[in-house]
């Protein structure tokens, strides 16, 4: 069953001096993922400043081609959207019947200045094709905000890249701005599609906002102690993630330093890729760590960041990280390659080590460095009001 927060509320009424009417579109609950919690995340944070109304994708694909087919519709998020943000529909990857006049009549219901578009995977192509089409007929600027150029695993699968391009090509042709995190992403995109495509389309660049949803309050941390240092990795358990290095660094130390710490590997395995599983069975220093193969609730997901003293994302690229924001959000010290735009998002948090990129011995000394100075806590710098600011750009200078 969808949950609570994909109940359909009424649009909005009269709008508000000063206030913005947005329509954000992006994936609900049901196919719960980063893209799900950052939906709600943005929405949420517009309320207080905009009329947010939302249209939600709840089926994203068919659930057997799911790669968390087994967790789809459980309920697994604390997230709810604010009261405040109009649900005004849901829509499926196979539509339905009578689709294009009942988004017409649910975009005309929300009355929005603007329609954000939320990228990250090609499945939403022809669904997106379809509100820019309806958005376009009603005279309402669509504008895209890019997470990445496409999903890693879709460009994998034969066919799927050539269609991202060529299908992703058109539905910006059909926009009428573009916001990227960092500067990093609007290069890799632009040379991906074409710089002609961008070249008097209005772009923005407006980074990440903060993830709190998975905090706790300082006082529920642990007392430090002589407990050994908590090295956390989390996230989807996926071939460009990097686990295994985190594993081979840990393999390399000393049994005094070993000694020192406790790894926790906790996140959900995508493509198969057993890489990490096999080298923490066959670790030295099995023992000291705990491989946590799920997606866990935000509860769980509180609790380890509660209790980490570090995390460590040994990403061979990146443009954003939702496990990143989460840690910034809850102040403790992120160890990361140097890779994409991940450089870009964390320059302002000063709890940052950046290590060359596959330099297993730098990722080595790194999280010695951070364990030995560990209760270290750091002040995220990040907000939404970038993003509200670059929305609100665009929709000023498409409306005229």
């Amino acid at each position: 069953m969808p949950q609570p927060s994909h109940q359909l509320n009424a649009p909005p009424g009269d709008l508000e001096p000063g206030r913005r009417r947005v329509l954000i579109v992006g994936p609900g609950f049901r196919f719960l993922g980063g893209l799900s919690v950052y939906t709600c995340s943005l929405a949420n944070a517009l309320t207080d400043t905009h009329d947010v109304s939302m249209l939600l994708l709840d089926r994203l694909i068919p659930r057997r081609l799911y790669p968390g087919a087994a967790r789809v519709g459980r309920d697994l998020t604390s997230m709810s959207y604010d009261p405040r943000a109009h649900i005004v529909g849901t829509i499926d990857w196979n539509w339905g019947a009578g689709i294009r006049a009942r988004l017409t009549e649910q975009i005309r219901a929300a009355a929005p200045e603007v329609i954000v578009l939320q990228w990250w995977t090609a499945a939403t192509l022809h669904t997106y094709l379809l509100i820019a089409h309806v958005g376009r007929r009603l005279g309402i600027p669509v504008v895209i905000e890019f997470h990445e150029a496409q999903d890693t695993g879709e460009a994998a699968v034969p066919g799927v890249a050539s269609y991202g391009r060529t299908v992703l090509r058109r539905l910006v042709r059909r926009c009428a701005g573009a916001i990227f995190h960092n500067q990093h992403d609007r290069e890799l995109i632009e040379k991906a599609l074409g710089t002609e495509l961008f070249k008097d389309l209005p772009c923005r660049i407006a980074p990440h906002g903060p993830y709190n949803h998975l905090t706790k309050a300082p006082e529920a941390r642990a007392l430090q102690g002589d407990r050994p240092a908590r090295v956390l990795f989390f996230g989807l358990i996926r071939p460009y993630k990097g686990a295994e290095d985190l594993i081979a660094a840990i393999d390399g130390l000393t049994p005094e330093q070993a000694a020192g710490l406790e790894v926790d590997v906790v996140g959900e395995t995508w493509e198969n890729w057993t890489a990490p599983a096999e080298a923490i069975a066959a670790s030295r220093y099995r023992d000291r760590i705990r491989f946590d193969n799920r997606y866990v609730s935000d509860a769980e997901a509180a609790a380890y960041f509660t209790g980490a003293d570090m995390l460590v994302l040994p990403y061979r690229r990146g443009s954003a990280s939702g496990p990143l924001q989460a840690a910034m959000s809850n102040g403790i010290p992120v160890i990361l390659y140097a890779v994409g735009g991940l450089v870009e998002a964390v320059r302002d948090y000063s709890g940052a080590t950046l290590v060359r990129p596959d330099d297993v011995v730098g990722l080595r000394q790194a999280i010695l460095d951070v364990a030995a100075r560990r209760g270290q806590r750091f002040t995220d710098p990040h907000t939404w009001a970038p993003l509200r600011d670059a929305i609100d750009s665009l929709a000023k200078v498409c409306n005229g």
